[in-house]
């Protein structure tokens, strides 16, 4: 049981706490409360990651001409249906990267993702690109960011108008219009970003790839998903429709 824990609390960097490792191990059919756990952590002297509490700001004023359509309704009831973008700063070598994220709101998985040295539309075009290329070319789906200059573009509009996309934006100021991707990025940080940052940008972007496929989504549990992954979550939910369909 040591091992197992030990294991599981590696494969997280040290940022898993004790409710996390008890689901992952369950997961793996090993029977864990997050009690059992903690008492096994603190026989092991593991500790876990624990980030500090994030300030938003309040909305001052509205955007005149996009609108927010999603009104924070982030419980989606199907995948491809609502999909949330952002950027945020890496720091690589001896200067700041920027990477852009696009994220499925019905599981919270990550489906696109851009790194580059510049935080312009060419970075968020690639991400959306890859989600919806990877998603097969959805239809009818809705994209929600903040309202960045990058986002709200003409050129960045034209994109998404090709791919048939919808676009909402939060209030102005207002980061819990857009908190899945506030809490992602955040997870992300005080999870495997070193504090120092990478070496360089192709580290950064081997990590940071290697955290979405390898563990954010396939491996760490989401309390958002009653305790699955990303990637479980919607395989249940697929299973389930070819299920009832073939039925009915």
């Amino acid at each position: 049981m040591y091992s197992e824990i030990r294991r599981a609390w590696n494969q997280s960097r040290g940022s898993a706490g004790a409710r996390t490792l008890a689901e992952m191990l369950a997961q793996n059919g090993v029977p864990m409360t997050r009690y059992r756990a903690g008492r096994l952590m603190k026989y092991l002297n593991l500790s876990s990651c624990q980030p500090g509490k994030h300030q938003y700001k309040n909305a001052r004023q509205e955007h005149t001409c996009l609108p927010n359509l999603l009104e924070r309704q982030f419980a989606v009831p199907e995948p491809d249906r609502v999909w949330c973008g952002d950027i945020t700063y890496i720091w690589a070598g001896n200067r700041w990267c920027y990477l852009a994220v696009v994220m499925d709101l019905f599981a919270r998985r990550v489906i696109g993702w851009s790194l580059s040295a510049n935080a312009d539309t060419a970075l968020i075009r690639s991400a959306l690109r890859m989600a919806y290329e990877t998603r097969g070319q959805p239809r009818d789906v809705m994209f929600h960011s903040d309202q960045g200059s990058q986002y709200t573009g003409l050129k960045y509009q034209q994109v998404l108008w090709r791919y048939r996309i919808k676009q909402s934006v939060s209030r102005r100021g207002n980061c819990w219009d857009n908190s899945p991707m506030e809490r992602f990025f955040r997870s992300l940080k005080t999870e495997w970003v070193p504090t120092n940052g990478y070496a360089g940008k192709d580290e950064a972007r081997r990590q940071i790839g290697s955290y979405i496929q390898n563990y954010y989504n396939s491996v760490r549990p989401h309390h958002y998903n009653g305790g699955l992954t990303p990637e479980e979550s919607e395989n249940r939910y697929r299973s389930y429709c070819k299920t009832v369909a073939s039925i009915t």
